[in-house]
């Protein structure tokens, strides 16, 4: 018998829910992709953080697996992130920059072709995302762009030195993990005046929510980077 929309989202849920981002990923290759995308894109919506950061790293290994088949059904999905986030007013684009992000990870040929598109939500001159709540995912999301292909971050990194000096302390501390990453030498004096800043951030680490200092990030920057 065929399983539900509404099925597959019950279980999905409770999959996400039990906090295992391990055993869910490994269970997400035994859902067809098409099925399950739209309960993932409402998902990551969630101010649950299991069930939204599970949505997140779900979405992208889904969405690898469609592009492999049909690139032209993973695109679709790239245009939904990006018209959700062109309607901000209506809370629509809550959770898409962290999939985009995490989608371009995983995959290389999505990754030439949207990280441009990501990296303009960042800049004044481009897509610019105004909301901090979406600043911190877009963080996040050229975060883990950054950790997987840097060079396709690098050159945009210019833009993103700003944020270093936002009064928010997740989007400093996102900014500061992303110069690490790109070993961004033009951010050393401002990482320097970091170094002992105690504000605290949560944010999905591999796949478990870390919590760290600003100044644990910096420090790990400037190593990096000398």
């Amino acid at each position: 018998m065929k399983e539900t929309g509404r099925t597959l989202k019950k279980k999905l849920f409770d999959l996400l829910n039990q906090g295992d981002l391990e055993r869910a990923i490994a269970a997400a290759d035994h859902f067809v992709p098409r099925q399950i995308i739209n309960p993932l894109l409402s998902f990551i919506q969630s101010g649950n953080e299991k069930l939204k950061w599970g949505a997140v790293k779900l979405i992208g290994r889904v969405v690898t697996r469609l592009a492999e088949r049909d690139l032209e059904s993973a695109r679709v999905i790239m245009r939904r992130l990006m018209w959700n986030l062109n309607d901000e007013s209506g809370g629509m684009g809550w959770g898409s920059p962290e999939a985009m992000g995490e989608i371009l990870a995983a995959h290389g040929g999505l990754a030439r072709e949207y990280a441009p598109i990501l990296l303009s939500y960042a800049r004044e001159d481009g897509n610019y995302l105004e909301h901090e709540g979406l600043q911190r995912g877009l963080l996040w999301g050229i975060g883990r762009l950054s950790e997987k292909r840097p060079e396709l971050v690098r050159e945009a990194s210019v833009f993103l030195l700003p944020y270093l000096q936002s009064p928010d302390a997740m989007i400093r501390g996102l900014s500061v993990r992303i110069m690490g990453l790109l070993k961004e030498k033009h951010a050393v004096p401002r990482l320097r005046g970091l170094t002992e800043d105690e504000a605290e951030l949560t944010f999905l680490l591999g796949n478990t929510l870390t919590t760290l200092q600003v100044k644990d990030l910096a420090q790990e920057a400037l190593r990096a980077i000398q």
